[in-house]
């Protein structure tokens, strides 16, 4: 084996080998609940339901196709349950073959393979995506042992190798939506049929797929995908543009900037003094130079890629330039895990460039390392205080009715221990707890803490955490490529549900009672008034009153609706709306009361604001009895 091949391997290893206990993080738990259920029907592993965001949702619309929930499938059936260790030992295998694949390209373009190499190793993506379960680096390992073998098969005029490069993209297709991109890049180099057979081999195989669902379950999973993008906003102007900016920030940071800058400073002054001037704007949306320099030096990484599209190095080029094209139209989460496939080509570019100057080369690997490395070591420390906060709790877990209503890692150690996911229409019971994240679950006001801790990583660097701006993870955070703090990045709560009475009949959304008189069904406070889903229950006192009423708003986006107004399930007052508009909905109550009764509003429309995974109905003001003025009719009115 070659040296420089043989220490760039060892280094990759080195790096997975300092991490190989990682926590359970990011959608690792998704794609677990996708394994579990592939052990059942091995055919369907997407055919899964998992809570997200408060609501159980089908895994058809997953944006990945099924063959990474099929490998974590395989590890289940030999290991018999999740262990991070050997899981992520196995998974250190697709960034070995990733990084070779890697290496062989460089020396195919010309670059100096050796530190090529390794400065796609250190892009912080590849380190920080590299400890998970997720497709990325399995997408990452079959999508450029594809087009190596593609490359070489192609330069040589060999079957057997083009075969193989046509395997390993139906792999790759199976991993990621994203390999149907190489269909055209691919088509572009040495132009002959055979070639064009084997570039098509991601879209053929995507197409399969979607045929075999289709005939097998009715449903197409790309159209489910469709509807989920729609259902959550993310097809909003906005959210695009919002991902684009993270991207082209992210873009800046595939090679450490101050030797991009070297490696891509463009020769025409008018296209810098125009980057400058972009890079200057934008600097009002966000001063920090993380954001605004970092989105300058990925605009000069896409003009030195058009610079390039005359010379001998067009392919690596247009392979940039339709890749990350395809991306902004695409993605609507920014991730800079997105970009990891266009990693090879920046790299041996501006290794290319700087050649003959191989200092800048070492001190891009170098100080890129220490940054990916610090930034590693903070997410190892924040995904690892989840499993650590519920193993301190587990006893607590196992002895009472417990709800977690945080996402990722935290969910997956909860359930572990027993946990139910907490649904919006889940209605808590005294003595209940309830496991909550101040960074991914949703809150419930009726709850009383009982133990509660800061995640506080030893590093000021972010890549999410509350108040950061970093878009590493998801441009719904912010924009930049990560952030510097010194606040905790999350606050973990095992809370616990104690009965109160209720203590007023009229419950107006911002009074201290509503803490407790909520039962269900309503979101967070803002300003003076509440969000309310579908359904939302709250316990009163009557008071001697017989009229009942609701103070609400109904919003452009949930109308036409028809709202109803129950005392213990009994409804009280029936009224339809088909504008928007602020609105008392009042009804009489018949019969005997007892002293405290549930007052339940219903609506028959809700929806989802852009970003909001949660289904918004009503803006509530108040609810309960209201003493009525003399000479009020006790009728629902509009």
């Amino acid at each position: 084996m070659n040296r420089s091949l043989l220490l760039v391997l060892l280094f990759t290893l080195a790096l997975r080998v300092a991490f190989l206990n990682q926590a359970i993080q990011g959608d690792d738990v998704y794609y677990l609940a996708g394994a579990q259920h592939a052990l059942i029907d091995p055919l369907h592993p997407h055919h899964a339901r998992y809570a997200f965001g408060g609501e159980m949702v089908d895994m058809r619309g997953h944006p990945h196709p099924p063959l990474n929930t099929w490998m974590l499938a395989g590890l289940l059936a030999v290991f018999g349950d999740v262990y991070e260790v050997p899981f992520h030992a196995v998974y250190t295998l697709f960034s070995l073959l990733a990084i070779g694949a890697v290496w062989w390209l460089a020396r195919r373009f010309g670059a100096p393979p050796g530190i090529t190499a390794l400065m796609v190793a250190v892009v912080p993506a590849f380190v920080i995506s590299g400890t998970s379960l997720e497709a990325d680096l399995p997408f990452l390992a079959f999508l450029m042992c594809g087009v190596a073998l593609f490359i070489c098969g192609s330069d040589n005029e060999t079957n057997p190798i083009l075969a193989l490069a046509a395997v390993s993209l139906a792999l790759a297709a199976m991993t990621a939506y994203q390999a149907i991109l190489f269909t055209p890049i691919l088509a572009l180099y040495r132009r002959r049929w055979r070639n064009w057979v084997v570039a098509s081999v991601p879209v053929l195989t995507i197409a399969a797929w979607q045929i075999f669902e289709r005939v097998t379950s009715g449903s197409v999973p790309l159209e489910v995908l469709h509807g989920y993008t729609r259902e959550y906003g993310f097809e909003a102007v906005k959210v695009k543009l919002a991902s684009a900016a993270a991207l082209t920030v992210h873009l800046g940071w595939l090679v450490f900037p101050v030797v991009a800058v070297v490696a891509f400073l463009p020769k025409r002054r008018a296209v810098l003094a125009a980057i400058v001037a972009v890079s200057a704007l934008l600097a009002f949306h966000d001063a920090s130079p993380l954001f605004w320099a970092s989105f300058g030096v990925g605009l000069m990484v896409l003009a030195g890629c058009v610079a390039r599209l005359r010379s001998d190095e067009w392919f690596l080029a247009v392979w940039v330039l339709i890749f990350f094209g395809a991306s902004l139209v695409g993605a609507y989460a920014g991730a800079e895990r997105y970009l990891l496939p266009i990693a090879a080509p920046v790299a041996i570019l501006a290794a290319r460039a700087l050649a003959n100057r191989r200092g800048w080369l070492i001190a891009a690997f170098a100080c890129q390392c220490a940054v990916s490395l610090a930034l590693a070591a903070m997410n190892y420390q924040h995904w690892g205080a989840y499993r650590a906060f519920v193993a301190a709790h587990a006893s607590e877990i196992e002895t009472h009715r417990t709800w977690v209503s945080a996402e990722w890692g935290l969910r997956f150690y909860a359930e572990s221990e027993g946990a139910l996911p907490l649904l919006n229409s889940t209605r808590i019971q005294p003595g209940d707890l309830v496991l909550t994240s101040a960074l991914a679950g949703h809150a419930r006001d009726n709850l009383v803490t009982i133990a509660e801790q800061d995640v506080l990583p030893a590093i000021p660097l972010r890549i999410i955490g509350l108040q950061t701006r970093s878009g590493f993870s998801s441009s719904g955070f912010g924009q930049r490529e990560f952030d510097i703090s010194t606040s905790p990045l999350d606050v973990i709560r095992l809370q616990k549900l104690v009965e109160h009475e209720p203590t007023v009949s009229w419950l107006p959304m911002d009074s201290p009672a509503a803490a407790y008189q909520i039962v269900s069904g309503a979101y967070p406070l803002e300003n003076n008034w509440r969000w309310v889903g579908a359904v939302s229950t709250f316990r009163v006192l009557t008071a001697g009153e017989r009229r009942v009423a609701a103070d609400f708003f109904v919003p452009a986006q949930a109308v036409p609706c028809t709202v109803t107004l129950a005392v213990n399930g009994e409804t009280v007052a029936t009224a339809s709306y088909t504008t928007s508009a602020k609105v008392q909905l009042v009804g009489v109550v018949q019969g005997t009361l007892q002293d405290a009764v549930s007052v339940t509003l219903t609506t028959t429309r809700t929806f989802r604001a852009p970003g909001d995974a949660r289904d918004l109905g009503l803006v509530l003001s108040a609810i309960g009895f209201e003493p009525a003025s003399p000479g009020t009719p006790p009728v629902p009115r509009r």
